[in-house]
């Protein structure tokens, strides 16, 4: 698990200064394909980036800087909550593995009451941080690993999980992690794009986009992403 350097402060305090030159550095401000109304730092090509993360946190074979490029899952959702504020307006809300935090950003469009973004990766943090300033917006961000907690009572009206069922231990432990909030009344969407892990079964269906991507890092140019309610189990 990565230190939880950045636990709870306050968009757009940015703290570390390597982290913030590494991000504008090796990325460009850019629009959101599926989300304009969003700008945030993306990166054109990943393994200078990947290098230059590795080289800065001392540390090899790292994951790559996911934080670095809007992931299908992530748009759907972004452009979700853009176009059904409702879902939102004053509640409080868990951006879960954030990225680069659009979901949150739009969050803060949408009048979301409480709002907190949460990554491991520090660095995605920072990203995060940088993308709210640039959009002229703030809100709370953690490092904290959520992952197997569990709370005595409901911490979030929503939670969004965009594009986290690509790895089949992570996938079942965070499925695991969201149904057992989803039981608890939290709302929790996911969205994917048809990664092997998926859910398959206690989901509604609620949207689905065709969703612009990097070939970079993608397969084709475009995504078939959906958007469900994950519909609480009996235990």
């Amino acid at each position: 698990m990565t230190d939880n350097v950045f636990a709870d402060a306050l968009v757009p305090n940015v703290d570390d200064p390597q982290f913030a030159d590494l991000i504008e550095t090796f990325t460009v401000p850019a629009r959101v394909p599926l989300a304009p109304e969003i700008e945030m730092y993306l990166a054109t090509h990943i393994t200078p980036l990947w290098q230059a993360t590795e080289d800065i946190l001392g540390i090899l074979d790292i994951p790559p800087p996911y934080w670095a490029f809007a992931w299908p899952g992530g748009q759907a959702i972004t452009r979700y909550i853009l176009d059904h504020p409702e879902l939102v307006r004053g509640k409080r809300v868990l951006d879960f593995a954030c990225g680069g935090g659009m979901q949150a950003i739009a969050c803060v469009m949408a009048d979301a009451a409480d709002i907190t973004a949460n990554d491991i990766d520090p660095v995605a943090i920072t990203a995060t941080r940088l993308n709210a300033k640039r959009n002229g917006v703030e809100f709370a961000t953690t490092t904290d690993n959520f992952v197997g907690t569990s709370a005595p009572q409901k911490r979030w009206d929503v939670i969004f999980a965009g594009d986290v069922c690509y790895q089949q231990d992570m996938a079942n432990a965070v499925l695991q992690w969201l149904m057992a909030e989803a039981r608890l009344g939290t709302r929790v969407i996911l969205a994917d794009p048809g990664r092997t892990y998926a859910p398959t079964h206690n989901i509604d269906e609620l949207e689905t986009y065709d969703v612009p991507v990097d070939v970079a890092v993608e397969d084709a140019d475009t995504k078939f992403t959906r958007i469900w309610q994950l519909l609480p189990d009996r235990g």
